[in-house]
């Protein structure tokens, strides 16, 4: 059964070939952002890492690594050198992973938030299974296929508002796919034939207070999906919200958010902590690879947000929430 999925909020998020050449004949271009400051340095918290208590660890792009009662979940891996269907070509790494795929720990689950290639990569996810073939993948509505055709079985997909709940030796894992804004196809042939989302996770421990985990995925901004999320779980203990890949805004406003966006979906959901992810890895819009942070500080102290309540950290940097 062919299936088309769509935005309920936009007319149109999908671009043309037409529209990528405007966009790169200047049509859409912003105006340069203000430098910054050389001074400028982005405030973290004061951090000594306790390997007890839950952590993360940003890698690269929309990738981390969440550890919570000796488990380990992997969000959108990307461990490649291009983010594209060939080796050879396409956007090309600009900073290499956090974490040497060699030394990652015992992977128990994986959430994926839509089929683009920057956040479904084949390498990885065939080295993962390979690597960890118990692993337990969560997937957006229409990406099962994908993964039985790599005979990856061990697949949940789940739609809008769908909920799944797992038991653990640690805890019960109960996922809810919730909504983003966005698009998905892995070629010119077919208009969104699988479902793109964020996965609000929640652990409820057997030791120590129970955990929500949003992954945002990738999104637009719109005022109805992220305070419906801040409305169904009032709070949220970790975000990992994307904050690059936003210029030019009228080529990418519909299905990338800009830091100023990223911090309405941090208020919207309650956030208590939120990490920046979707940046310093592929050059794939038209802001310095350095502007996310810098314009997300800006953002919050716009708002009168604590920066060390939503951080940027560089890749391979790790954290308790």
């Amino acid at each position: 059964m062919n299936r088309r999925f769509f935005n309920p909020h936009v007319k149109e998020t999908r671009r043309t070939i037409f529209d990528v050449i405007l966009w790169k004949l200047g049509h859409y271009a912003d105006p340069l952002p203000p430098p910054i400051p050389k001074d400028f340095v982005y405030p973290l918290p004061q951090n000594i890492l306790k390997s007890e208590e839950p952590t993360v660890t940003w890698i690269n792009h929309s990738t981390a690594l969440v550890k919570i009662d000796g488990f380990h979940l992997l969000t959108d891996p990307v461990w490649s050198k291009r983010c594209s269907p060939v080796s050879f070509a396409g956007p090309k790494r600009r900073h290499s992973p956090g974490i040497e795929f060699s030394v990652l720990p015992q992977i128990d689950l994986v959430l994926i938030s839509h089929d683009h290639y920057d956040h479904l990569d084949k390498p990885t996810v065939e080295a993962l299974h390979k690597r960890f073939p118990k692993i337990l993948w969560l997937v957006p509505a229409g990406v099962k296929e994908w993964f039985k055709k790599r005979g990856i079985e061990n697949v949940i997909e789940l739609g809008w508002w769908e909920e799944t709940e797992i038991d653990f030796p640690q805890f019960k894992l109960r996922a809810t796919g919730v909504p983003a804004q966005h698009f998905s196809g892995r070629s010119a042939v077919g208009i969104n034939p699988t479902l793109w989302l964020g996965w609000v996770i929640e652990f409820v421990r057997q030791k120590g207070e129970n955990k929500r985990l949003y992954f945002v995925g990738d999104t637009g901004y719109n005022p109805y999906d992220f305070k419906a999320i801040g409305a169904r779980w009032k709070a949220v203990d970790l975000s990992l919200i994307p904050i690059g890949s936003y210029s030019p805004r009228k080529f990418m406003k519909s299905v990338h958010v800009e830091p100023e966006d990223a911090v309405r979906i941090h208020a919207d959901v309650h956030s208590k902590l939120s990490i920046g992810i979707h940046w310093k890895t592929f050059n794939l819009s038209d802001e310095p690879m350095q502007q996310p942070p810098y314009d997300l500080f800006c953002a919050l102290e716009k708002q009168k947000i604590d920066p060390k309540t939503f951080v940027a950290l560089e890749p391979g940097h790790a954290i308790n929430w």
